[in-house]
């Protein structure tokens, strides 16, 4: 609902000595308006809900203002409280009703609640600093003035993205940085020359909702640890206030969105990793500060009983196809998207988003239609994170309408066990290199993979092929905590070692990872810090570690400069190359669009349990280019093999244009159509 340009309100009551009046129903949160503040809060199961109005950083109210009655519509409850300057107070809300835990029903009048629409959350701009127990969370009224300008989004296509995961925290903690700002999001601000250079065209940031960092804080060993991460939302409106330079009061939000125009204005994206499936009041043992105080039975899955679900892992799991929590999920991603001028989200745990109130999947999930068919985020990628933690796992299934893409699992495990040369997965790596149509082809999901051999979870690039085994004890669960399904290879030596050999091969490992994924169709997508051999010491499961395990070292860039050119070789390859991103027709050169083939070509059954050599072979016609011929050929087998290209028409040639045995990449003509490919590597031809 839009507020009129010129408003006539006049107080109709007095409450608490501020003159009031109902407030506009269809606008939730707090909203300056012009001579006042408008409050809109809604509850199903509450009998009363009074405002509070707070000092800044005080803890008790220094107004209560109960609402009228009169001033409730349905469940809602609006009220406009005049001359109210929003850069001094700060306000939360007390909500009363009934008690019957063994129906959901936990209303607690003595608790102080957040709003679940607040744009800004208080006494969090300060990281790590461990607020009193039990102190409750308040909200600020934002002053959205930020100026856009007339600026378009880049609107990249979905095939020509290229995702690079990073966490705001920890890509520029480091000293190593050299950012004037470490670990904000004008540090991030800091860095954008260097990503442009790296040649990603998104950037996907780990969550920057407002999260309680001192959850489940700990010290291990001497060392502090911290909910690092952040996936466990307190706020789903608010960007997270320690993540800025410096202290906006009533402006939350600018430095964020200064990172977003300045991404955009260098064409490249941002988008948000989201956190629906759960939020930070866990179960019975939980805090209560939100959305147990306003509708415990509406926002949660709850059993039969009352207790909560558990599918998230954390304690708790979202009621998300509930027609309030499915509206709020709603109107949250609106909002990102309008005021903040995101471009995509990428959906932690997104098959709980397709469960039922008794926690069963659904077939066509309402929240997950609606978010395919709204207008307002018809522009925003959506990704989903297919699979939970209560074991349903959707991957190449995941309710889509042609609109959702998916973190495509599968890709990472066959590509990571083909690669360290496992038995049998020869086959299945060649589906993925081809846009795993095995999964998506008769669905009619164009688009639908992102790929992915790392991520935030798990081992990063380098650790990949540097350990065996997770190494995750300075978490402090005795090593029990992380996957242990990581087809990971430590290549002759468990962690870092001086041996030559042993390193030679693990770059090369790296460097076949990486151009395999920017061989293949679907997606792309890597994790910071992988360009150049950043390192998490062996844990895979680094949620908690708010230091060097986690943060980039920058130092390794200059010593592993090699590694980075690779990259960003790599990145401007598959750019060149728009047969690698999508189909560009039937085939050329009398080659189909996609075969497969064997060290002789042409194969025509598929690879056999005893294959360790693949090779892909694009084709397709450009308007501006003529004809596009790519074979990506790969050897997981550890002895060199002479290989047979296949025949070109007289009139073109096979030239050389990767070679991961070394780390400087030279195109150059192949004579004839046979050659060698090393041991261990990765070649890639293309017709010329």
């Amino acid at each position: 609902m839009a507020l009129p340009r010129t408003i006539h309100l006049v107080p109709l009551n007095r409450i608490a000595g501020f003159d009031v009046r109902p407030g506009f129903y269809e606008i939730n949160g707090a909203t300056a308006i012009p001579g006042g503040v408008n409050f809109t809060v809604h509850s199903h199961g509450a009998t009363s809900i009074e405002l509070l109005l707070f000092h800044r950083e005080q803890d008790e109210p220094f107004a209560v203002l109960p609402f009228p009655e009169h001033y409730r519509i349905g469940n809602v409850y609006s009220m406009i409280v005049f001359k109210l300057n929003i850069e001094e107070f700060e306000y939360a809300y007390r909500v009363d009703g009934p008690y019957d835990p063994q129906k959901g029903l936990i209303f607690d009048r003595s608790k102080y609640l957040l709003d679940p629409y607040a744009k800004a959350v208080t006494g969090q701009s300060q990281w790590g600093s461990k607020a009193p127990f039990g102190q409750h969370y308040k909200a600020r009224v934002v002053k959205d003035d930020f100026d856009w300008a007339d600026m378009p989004q880049p609107l990249i296509p979905m095939e020509d993205l290229i995702i690079y995961e990073l966490h705001v925290r920890g890509f520029t903690k480091d000293p190593s940085s050299g950012v004037a700002h470490p670990g904000t999001f004008a540090g991030l601000m800091e860095k954008l020359d260097y990503l442009q250079d790296l040649g990603v065209n998104a950037i996907e940031l780990m969550p920057i909702y407002e999260f309680d960092e001192m959850q489940d804080y700990r010290e291990v060993d001497g060392n502090t640890l911290y909910n690092y991460w952040g996936y466990s939302t307190v706020s789903f409106f608010a960007p997270n206030t320690s993540y800025t330079a410096s202290t906006e009061y009533n402006r939350e939000g600018n430095e964020l969105k200064q990172l977003i125009q300045a991404c955009n204005q260098r064409g490249i994206e941002v988008y948000l990793d989201v956190v629906f499936n759960h939020t930070a009041e866990g179960n019975e043992k939980g805090p209560f500060f939100s959305f147990k105080g306003f509708d415990n039975n509406i926002y949660y899955l709850l059993t039969p009983d009352g207790h909560y679900y558990n599918f998230s892992g954390c304690g708790n799991t979202m009621n998300c196809n509930h027609p309030i929590v499915r509206q709020m999920i709603l109107d949250c991603l609106r909002y990102w998207v309008t005021t903040y001028r995101v471009d995509g989200f990428r959906f932690d745990l997104a098959s709980i988003l397709g469960r039922s109130e008794d926690g069963s999947p659904m077939g066509a999930p309402p929240l997950l239609q609606a978010l395919a068919f709204d207008p307002i985020l018809g522009n925003v990628k959506l990704i989903a994170e297919a699979w939970d933690a209560g074991g349903l796992y959707q991957v190449g299934s995941f309710p889509a309408w042609n609109r959702w893409a998916e973190w495509n699992g599968r890709y990472r495990d066959d590509i990571r066990r083909y690669l360290k040369g496992d038995e049998g997965c020869a086959q299945g790596a060649a589906l993925r290199i081809a846009g795993s149509e095995d999964m998506y082809a008769n669905q009619g999901r164009a688009n639908a993979s992102v790929n992915f051999i790392t991520c935030h979870d798990g081992f990063p690039l380098w650790d990949l092929y540097c350990y065996n085994e997770k190494h995750n004890l300075s978490n402090g669960w005795n090593n029990t905590d992380g996957a242990n399904d990581n087809n990971s290879w430590n290549c002759g030596a468990e962690g870092e070692t001086d041996n030559p050999e042993i390193n030679a091969l693990r770059r090369r490992m790296c460097r076949n990872a990486f151009a395999l994924l920017m061989c293949s169709r679907g997606i792309p997508m890597f994790l910071a810090g992988d360009e150049f051999c950043n390192t998490q010491m062996g844990n895979n499961n680094a949620y908690c570690q708010d230091n060097i395990i986690s943060w980039l070292d920058w130092n390794r860039l200059e010593r592993n400069r090699d590694m980075f050119e690779f990259f960003r070789y790599m990145t401007g390859f598959r750019k060149r190359w728009r047969v690698l991103r999508t189909r560009t027709g039937d085939g050329s050169c009398g080659f189909p669009e996609v075969s497969f083939h064997g060290v002789t070509p042409w194969r025509d059954r598929p690879f056999d349990g005893h294959d360790r050599y693949i090779g892909v072979m694009f084709s397709g016609w450009e308007r501006d280019t003529g004809p596009q011929v790519v074979y990506v050929a790969s050897n997981a087998w550890w002895e060199d093999l002479s290989i047979t290209l296949p025949q070109l028409p007289a009139s073109m040639y096979w030239e050389k244009a990767v070679d991961t045995w070394q780390a400087e990449q030279s195109p150059e003509p192949v004579s004839g159509n046979q050659t060698v490919i090393r041991g261990r590597s990765v070649m890639v031809f293309v017709a010329r």
